[in-house]
């Protein structure tokens, strides 16, 4: 059974109406915002049982849940036709590292993109850990899976988006690309970047400059001033 854990992830599930089973909140815990989630599981009649601090730990494979833990149901993945219904989507060309896939959702989120697009194999898909570190944006925000990557930005090209990679050796930069709409925004793996094919896939490759000895950021801090700068331009203000 699919198991979210974590004040913030809990919460924003219980608020969009996603099928919980049960709620397990540890003994001895307290706090408004615990408090909260409990009247939510309540309101949605779902079960709520008080267990001790160490059953948490176990169900959550660490005792970093808050003092709260929902098991129920695996939130979906979107499809393609889904996720392009937006005027920004960001596509990860590899991500490995769960953390760094939830902060780009987050960010993402925060940015107004309408999706995410991840490639089945290979890559980091939707985890509890992934959740913890969306902070509740995975609720928000439709993640598709696709088998290839390719012909996923192929068939965004036929919808009208123009896709734009992140890549070091890009002939234009972030703050100065002319960004066209709709958008896809593509980010590659950790350390390696963008696959060759994929790069070819691109409209136009997009840098960031870069100062000092590193030449390259963190794929979600990459994707965070990116994505930003896109909201600046084009995107809506909240």
């Amino acid at each position: 059974m699919p198991i979210l854990s974590g004040i913030h992830p809990v919460a924003e599930a219980l608020k969009t109406g996603r099928p919980l089973d049960r709620l397990l909140v540890a003994q001895g815990a307290g706090g408004p915002r615990l408090q909260e989630i409990i009247d939510l599981a309540r309101r949605a009649s779902v079960q709520v049982r008080f267990e001790p601090r160490a059953a948490l730990d176990r169900l959550a494979g660490s005792s970093a849940h808050q003092g709260v833990v929902a098991l129920g149901a695996a939130k979906p993945y979107a499809d393609l036709d889904q996720a392009a219904r937006s005027e920004l989507v960001v596509v990860l060309d590899g991500v490995e590292d769960p953390h760094n896939l939830g902060a780009i959702i987050r960010t993402a989120h925060a940015a107004g993109a309408g999706s995410i697009i991840v490639p089945e194999r290979r890559a980091a898909g939707v985890t509890d850990v992934v959740a913890k570190a969306a902070a509740g944006a995975l609720e928000h925000l439709p993640v598709a899976r696709v088998t290839n990557v390719n012909r996923a930005l192929e068939d965004l090209k036929k919808r009208g988006f123009w896709i734009y990679g992140l890549d070091q050796r890009g002939t234009e930069t972030y703050d100065q690309v002319k960004f066209a709409t709709p958008t896809a925004l593509v980010f590659g793996r950790e350390g390696s970047g963008l696959h060759e094919l994929v790069r070819r896939h691109c409209d136009v490759l997009v840098r960031i400059p870069m100062t000092g000895a590193i030449s390259s950021l963190n794929v979600s801090v990459a994707a965070g001033v990116v994505l930003f700068e896109w909201k600046r331009r084009l995107g809506k203000a909240s």
